[in-house]
Protein backbone atom coordinates (compact mmCIF):
# COMPACT_ATOMS: atom_id res chain seq x y z
CA UNK A 1 0.00 0.00 0.00
CA UNK A 2 1.38 3.40 -1.01
CA UNK A 3 0.81 5.90 1.81
CA UNK A 4 -0.08 9.46 0.75
CA UNK A 5 -0.11 12.83 2.52
CA UNK A 6 -2.41 15.42 0.90
CA UNK A 7 -1.35 19.07 1.34
CA UNK A 8 -3.69 21.89 0.34
CA UNK A 9 -4.60 25.19 2.03
CA UNK A 10 -8.28 24.67 1.17
CA UNK A 11 -9.85 22.15 3.58
CA UNK A 12 -12.58 21.12 1.12
CA UNK A 13 -10.18 20.71 -1.80
CA UNK A 14 -7.89 18.60 0.37
CA UNK A 15 -10.85 16.39 1.30
CA UNK A 16 -11.86 16.00 -2.37
CA UNK A 17 -8.31 15.09 -3.42
CA UNK A 18 -8.08 12.63 -0.53
CA UNK A 19 -11.25 10.99 -1.81
CA UNK A 20 -9.72 10.70 -5.28
CA UNK A 21 -6.60 9.05 -3.86
CA UNK A 22 -8.54 6.64 -1.64
CA UNK A 23 -10.43 5.26 -4.64
CA UNK A 24 -7.22 4.25 -6.44
CA UNK A 25 -6.31 0.62 -5.64
CA UNK A 26 -3.04 0.34 -3.77
CA UNK A 27 -3.14 3.86 -2.29
CA UNK A 28 -4.23 5.15 1.12
CA UNK A 29 -4.33 8.64 2.63
CA UNK A 30 -2.48 8.84 5.95
CA UNK A 31 -3.31 12.48 6.70
CA UNK A 32 -4.05 15.97 5.34
CA UNK A 33 -2.13 19.18 5.99
CA UNK A 34 -3.08 22.77 5.20
CA UNK A 35 0.14 24.72 5.80
CA UNK A 36 3.75 24.20 4.87
CA UNK A 37 4.79 23.81 8.49
CA UNK A 38 2.11 21.18 9.09
CA UNK A 39 3.20 19.36 5.94
CA UNK A 40 6.83 19.17 7.08
CA UNK A 41 5.76 18.00 10.53
CA UNK A 42 3.42 15.36 9.10
CA UNK A 43 6.12 13.96 6.82
CA UNK A 44 8.58 13.76 9.71
CA UNK A 45 6.03 11.98 11.91
CA UNK A 46 4.16 9.74 9.46
CA UNK A 47 6.85 9.05 6.81
CA UNK A 48 4.47 8.76 3.84
CA UNK A 49 5.64 7.41 0.49
CA UNK A 50 4.14 10.23 -1.55
CA UNK A 51 3.05 13.82 -0.89
CA UNK A 52 0.42 15.58 -3.01
CA UNK A 53 1.69 19.13 -2.54
CA UNK A 54 -0.02 22.41 -3.39
CA UNK A 55 2.16 25.45 -4.13
CA UNK A 56 -0.04 28.21 -2.72
CA UNK A 57 0.14 27.68 1.04
CA UNK A 58 -0.52 30.36 3.68
CA UNK A 59 2.85 30.30 5.45
CA UNK A 60 5.35 29.32 2.74
CA UNK A 61 5.51 28.26 -0.89
CA UNK A 62 5.01 24.64 -1.77
CA UNK A 63 8.31 24.92 -3.65
CA UNK A 64 10.02 25.75 -0.34
CA UNK A 65 8.35 22.73 1.24
CA UNK A 66 9.46 20.54 -1.66
CA UNK A 67 13.09 21.58 -1.29
CA UNK A 68 12.97 20.98 2.48
CA UNK A 69 11.61 17.44 2.18
CA UNK A 70 13.86 14.39 2.10
CA UNK A 71 13.12 10.70 1.81
CA UNK A 72 9.69 11.15 0.22
CA UNK A 73 8.35 11.53 -3.32
CA UNK A 74 6.30 14.60 -4.22
CA UNK A 75 3.59 15.12 -6.82
CA UNK A 76 2.86 18.83 -7.25
CA UNK A 77 -0.81 19.84 -7.58
CA UNK A 78 -1.37 23.53 -8.23
CA UNK A 79 -3.09 26.18 -10.30
CA UNK A 80 0.36 27.68 -10.93
CA UNK A 81 1.29 27.05 -14.54
CA UNK A 82 4.09 29.55 -15.18
CA UNK A 83 7.21 27.95 -16.57
CA UNK A 84 9.45 29.33 -13.81
CA UNK A 85 7.41 27.56 -11.13
CA UNK A 86 7.28 24.32 -13.10
CA UNK A 87 11.06 24.49 -13.60
CA UNK A 88 11.60 24.99 -9.86
CA UNK A 89 9.36 22.00 -9.13
CA UNK A 90 11.42 19.86 -11.52
CA UNK A 91 14.68 21.07 -9.98
CA UNK A 92 13.28 20.28 -6.56
CA UNK A 93 12.71 16.67 -7.56
CA UNK A 94 8.94 16.50 -8.07
CA UNK A 95 7.92 13.21 -9.72
CA UNK A 96 5.03 14.85 -11.58
CA UNK A 97 3.03 18.09 -11.83
CA UNK A 98 -0.74 18.29 -12.18
CA UNK A 99 -2.49 21.60 -12.89
CA UNK A 100 -5.68 22.44 -10.99
CA UNK A 101 -8.50 21.94 -11.52
CA UNK A 102 -8.16 18.31 -12.56
CA UNK A 103 -10.43 15.29 -12.70
CA UNK A 104 -10.27 12.15 -10.61
CA UNK A 105 -9.24 10.29 -13.78
CA UNK A 106 -6.26 12.62 -14.34
CA UNK A 107 -5.00 12.11 -10.79
CA UNK A 108 -5.61 8.37 -11.02
CA UNK A 109 -3.44 8.18 -14.15
CA UNK A 110 -0.56 10.00 -12.41
CA UNK A 111 -0.84 7.79 -9.35
CA UNK A 112 -0.84 4.65 -11.47
CA UNK A 113 2.22 5.90 -13.36
CA UNK A 114 3.93 6.49 -10.02
CA UNK A 115 3.00 3.01 -8.78
CA UNK A 116 4.22 1.47 -12.06
CA UNK A 117 7.58 3.23 -11.71
CA UNK A 118 7.98 2.04 -8.11
CA UNK A 119 7.16 -1.51 -9.15
CA UNK A 120 9.62 -1.49 -12.04
CA UNK A 121 12.34 0.06 -9.87
CA UNK A 122 11.87 -2.67 -7.27
CA UNK A 123 11.97 -5.35 -9.95
CA UNK A 124 15.34 -4.16 -11.31
CA UNK A 125 17.19 -5.61 -8.33
CA UNK A 126 20.33 -4.39 -6.58
CA UNK A 127 22.02 -3.15 -9.75
CA UNK A 128 20.54 -1.53 -12.84
CA UNK A 129 21.50 -2.00 -16.47
CA UNK A 130 21.36 0.90 -18.90
CA UNK A 131 18.32 -0.51 -20.68
CA UNK A 132 16.58 -0.75 -17.29
CA UNK A 133 17.22 2.94 -16.70
CA UNK A 134 16.21 3.86 -20.24
CA UNK A 135 12.82 2.26 -19.64
CA UNK A 136 12.54 3.78 -16.17
CA UNK A 137 13.36 7.36 -17.12
CA UNK A 138 12.27 7.40 -20.72
CA UNK A 139 9.55 5.95 -22.88
CA UNK A 140 9.28 2.62 -24.70
CA UNK A 141 11.29 2.64 -27.93
CA UNK A 142 8.29 1.93 -30.07
CA UNK A 143 9.09 4.31 -32.92
CA UNK A 144 5.52 5.58 -32.77
CA UNK A 145 3.58 7.98 -30.51
CA UNK A 146 1.46 6.51 -27.74
CA UNK A 147 -2.23 6.25 -28.66
CA UNK A 148 -4.59 8.54 -26.78
CA UNK A 149 -5.45 7.17 -23.36
CA UNK A 150 -2.33 5.01 -23.04
CA UNK A 151 0.48 5.76 -20.60
CA UNK A 152 4.14 5.37 -21.57
CA UNK A 153 5.00 4.17 -18.05
CA UNK A 154 2.25 1.55 -18.08
CA UNK A 155 3.22 0.46 -21.59
CA UNK A 156 6.78 -0.09 -20.34
CA UNK A 157 5.41 -2.18 -17.47
CA UNK A 158 3.42 -4.39 -19.85
CA UNK A 159 6.41 -4.69 -22.20
CA UNK A 160 8.70 -5.69 -19.32
CA UNK A 161 6.17 -8.23 -18.08
CA UNK A 162 5.77 -9.79 -21.52
CA UNK A 163 9.52 -9.94 -22.11
CA UNK A 164 10.33 -11.40 -18.69
CA UNK A 165 7.54 -14.00 -18.87
CA UNK A 166 9.63 -16.06 -21.31
CA UNK A 167 6.47 -17.38 -22.96
CA UNK A 168 3.37 -16.09 -24.67
CA UNK A 169 0.63 -14.57 -22.52
CA UNK A 170 -3.06 -13.94 -22.89
CA UNK A 171 -4.49 -10.53 -22.03
CA UNK A 172 -5.95 -12.04 -18.85
CA UNK A 173 -2.56 -13.42 -17.79
CA UNK A 174 -0.84 -10.12 -18.53
CA UNK A 175 -3.51 -8.30 -16.52
CA UNK A 176 -2.94 -10.55 -13.51
CA UNK A 177 0.84 -10.08 -13.65
CA UNK A 178 0.69 -6.27 -14.02
CA UNK A 179 -2.32 -5.49 -11.85
CA UNK A 180 -4.19 -3.91 -14.77
CA UNK A 181 -7.68 -4.71 -15.95
CA UNK A 182 -7.94 -7.26 -18.77
CA UNK A 183 -9.24 -4.58 -21.15
CA UNK A 184 -6.33 -2.24 -20.35
CA UNK A 185 -3.75 -5.01 -20.67
CA UNK A 186 -5.17 -6.00 -24.06
CA UNK A 187 -4.96 -2.39 -25.32
CA UNK A 188 -1.28 -2.18 -24.39
CA UNK A 189 -0.54 -5.60 -25.88
CA UNK A 190 -2.25 -4.59 -29.12
CA UNK A 191 -0.17 -1.40 -29.21
CA UNK A 192 3.03 -3.40 -28.74
CA UNK A 193 1.93 -5.62 -31.65
CA UNK A 194 1.17 -2.57 -33.79
CA UNK A 195 4.70 -1.21 -33.33
CA UNK A 196 6.39 -4.56 -33.83
CA UNK A 197 7.53 -5.26 -30.27
CA UNK A 198 5.09 -8.12 -29.74
CA UNK A 199 3.52 -10.80 -31.88
CA UNK A 200 0.03 -12.24 -31.79
CA UNK A 201 -1.05 -15.79 -32.48
CA UNK A 202 -4.45 -17.37 -31.96
CA UNK A 203 -4.82 -20.53 -29.89
CA UNK A 204 -7.73 -22.63 -31.07
CA UNK A 205 -9.66 -24.62 -28.50
CA UNK A 206 -12.42 -27.14 -28.86
CA UNK A 207 -15.14 -24.56 -29.34
CA UNK A 208 -15.75 -20.84 -29.54
CA UNK A 209 -13.46 -18.00 -30.57
CA UNK A 210 -9.68 -18.58 -30.48
CA UNK A 211 -7.71 -17.19 -27.56
CA UNK A 212 -5.24 -14.45 -28.50
CA UNK A 213 -1.72 -15.10 -27.21
CA UNK A 214 0.97 -12.43 -27.20
CA UNK A 215 4.74 -12.98 -27.28
CA UNK A 216 7.68 -10.60 -26.95
CA UNK A 217 9.63 -9.83 -30.11
CA UNK A 218 11.77 -6.90 -28.91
Amino acid sequence: MIRVLVVDDDFMVARIHSGYVSRVPGFSVVSMAHTGADALAAVAELRPDLVLLDIYLPDMSGIEVLKALTGVDVLMISAARDVATVREAMRGGAVNYLIKPFTAAALTERLQQYADTRKRLTAIGPEARQDDLDRLFGTPKTGAPMPKGLSAATCALVADTLREAGRDLSAAEAAELTGLSRVSARRYLEHLCAVGQAGLRPRYGTAGRPEHRYRWLG
